[in-house]
């Protein structure tokens, strides 16, 4: 058996992404958030982003029609049940994606893979919270999901061989690079990436460079291709604070503590590029 129908919890940055992944690669599409225009939204996202591949001759007109017409946007969960598979790719808040499992948990039937787009919550925490753990698993994308080719597929203690193999072969299906992870706060990207990115915070609140020099110095000395405070406003300043609280909270080791310059950007709304300011400013 292999995975040919999905559903997706969101579509905002990361859920219109997966949706567009999923679709380019010929699997069939619902994509549901709580309102018809956040779901509008995502689809032209996905529309523009779709655009941007013709003009660079790496799709044709027909094909981006194919995709689209896979994509289903809906504001009701009932619609996952006649999918094989539910990615949920809401905001990284583990009280939300609970009441979000709870509810699906509910309607789709025992054979459906249910999986979780974290960055950083535990998948065996939240697996012991639907009836069948066994079918639950973490798959975490990386931003922005269309040009990334790797996924993080992460094995809570409950996840079967059988819901590893399907959705390992679904990553590759897509086109992606899948590594298999134990869980752990952060796996193993996040767990490296995000706190170099709070350490690049607290050099910039000590002044001891401007932004773009310490972004050059990682790119010139470190061969990255993106600065950590460029990539930070490309992330999302608040979702880099919450996987620095839950590193915090877990490991109860002070050098996860958030800097609070991160705590006090985020409480000024200044969360990156979607909302036009974070360490930068976006037109």
């Amino acid at each position: 058996m292999s995975i040919q129908s999905v559903g997706i919890i969101g579509a905002g940055t990361m859920g219109n992404g997966i949706a567009q992944a999923c679709a380019v690669s010929g699997l069939h599409v619902i994509m549901v958030d709580i309102n018809e225009a956040a779901t509008q939204k995502g689809l032209a996202t996905i529309s523009g982003s779709l655009d941007r591949l013709i003009k660079k001759e790496k799709m044709t007109e027909a094909e981006k029609t194919a995709a689209l017409a896979r994509i289903k946007i809906s504001t009701n969960y009932q619609d996952f049940t006649s999918t094989q598979m539910v990615i949920e790719a809401a905001t990284e808040n583990y009280e939300l994606k609970l009441k979000i499992l709870k509810q699906l948990d509910a309607i789709v039937s025992k054979d459906v893979i249910i999986a979780s787009n974290t960055s950083s919550i535990s998948i065996t925490q939240m697996a012991a919270e639907v009836s069948h753990p066994d079918r639950f698993i973490g798959m975490h994308f990386f931003n922005p999901v269309p040009l990334m080719s790797l996924v993080e597929i992460i094995r809570g203690l409950q996840t079967s061989d059988q819901t590893h193999q399907l959705v390992h072969a679904m990553a590759q299906a897509l086109g992606k690079e899948p590594i298999t992870v134990k869980n752990a706060p952060g796996f193993v990207v996040n767990r490296i990436l995000v706190p170099m990115i709070n350490e690049a915070f607290f050099v910039l609140s000590e002044g001891l460079a401007s932004p773009e020099d310490i972004d050059a110095g990682m790119k010139l000395g470190c061969n990255h291709p993106i600065g950590p405070l460029a990539l930070a406003d490309m992330i999302g300043l608040d979702t880099c604070l919450a996987i620095m609280e839950v590193y915090f909270k877990n490991f109860n080791d002070s050098k996860y503590r958030p800097c609070p310059l991160l705590r006090e950007m985020v409480a000024a709304g200044y969360l990156g590029r979607k909302t036009g300011q974070g360490v930068y400013k976006y037109n």
